[in-house]
């Protein structure tokens, strides 16, 4: 088997990063870890190998969306179809280990969403019959620009219609290599103001339905459109909105 990771590295945000996106980290060495253990435990660093003691890290700031994550249907609205909606730690496992399918989206220009025709003709252009559980991966291209402020405003966004279409025919994880499933939001609130409507802003997140999506991937463009398997699990935070994940393909050799 080859293993392709789709996952962002997670790392200490530069200075002008806004607070509220941020990752700050606290690493510890392994000189703190001797004097740690001495102070806990009363073993001086002379008897640790190398006077070293444990290295540690410590997240001060590091939202459940501020890497590659797994959205919940909590993430989405408090209730899907007319039920409390779930969060990350009450989805099936089963979900989150499947054939993959990749949809190539990377020329489309910045908030021209992908619609059920652009699916569609992907799907056949690659000769692949969609089947229930697939995970659909949308890639955009975008993950280049995954270290730069501007990422977040990159991005063509899927419709909720095509969501809606993929997920009537069993789809139930899909994910993108944008900062959104959703077209970048600086357009969508401009859209929802000028409309001055409800399900213009945020609307493939918010169209009523019990599915989960993965955003901020990476690497897409060195998978093949099908013949793989995709394995996404989240951390198994409890009542949370989404969760950190380690994205990876598994390829036959």
């Amino acid at each position: 088997m080859r293993f392709v990771d789709l996952s962002a590295r997670i790392g200490q945000s530069p200075d002008e990063v806004p607070e509220p996106l941020r990752t700050d980290i606290e690493y510890s060495g392994h000189a703190e870890g001797a004097g740690l253990v001495e102070r806990l435990l009363g073993v001086p660093p002379r008897l640790l190998r190398d006077h070293e003691g444990w290295a540690v890290e410590t997240f001060t700031r590091f939202g459940t969306h501020n890497s590659t994550h797994v959205d919940a249907p909590w993430h989405y609205n408090s209730h899907i179809q007319g039920e409390p909606a779930a969060p990350i730690d009450e989805l099936p496992l089963d979900w989150f280990f499947a054939p993959g399918v990749v949809l190539d989206m990377s020329a489309r220009e910045d908030g021209d969403a992908m619609d059920v025709p652009d699916a569609e003709a992907e799907l056949e252009r690659i000769g692949h019959p969609l089947a229930a559980r697939d995970i659909v991966l949308v890639r955009t291209g975008r993950d280049v620009f995954y270290e730069e402020l501007g990422y977040l405003a990159l991005g063509p966004g899927v419709t909720p219609e095509a969501t809606r279409w993929l997920f009537e025919r069993g789809v139930r994880v899909m994910g993108i290599d944008a900062w959104s499933w959703d077209a970048p939001l600086y357009m969508q609130a401009q859209a929802a103001l000028e409309r001055d409507e409800p399900g213009i802003f945020w609307a493939a997140h918010q169209c009523d339905l019990p599915y989960a999506q993965i955003e901020r991937l990476v690497n897409l463009g060195e998978l093949p459109p099908t013949g793989f398997q995709v394995a996404c699990f989240p951390l198994r935070i409890v009542g949370a909105s989404a969760a950190p994940a380690r994205v990876v393909a598994i390829l036959p050799e």
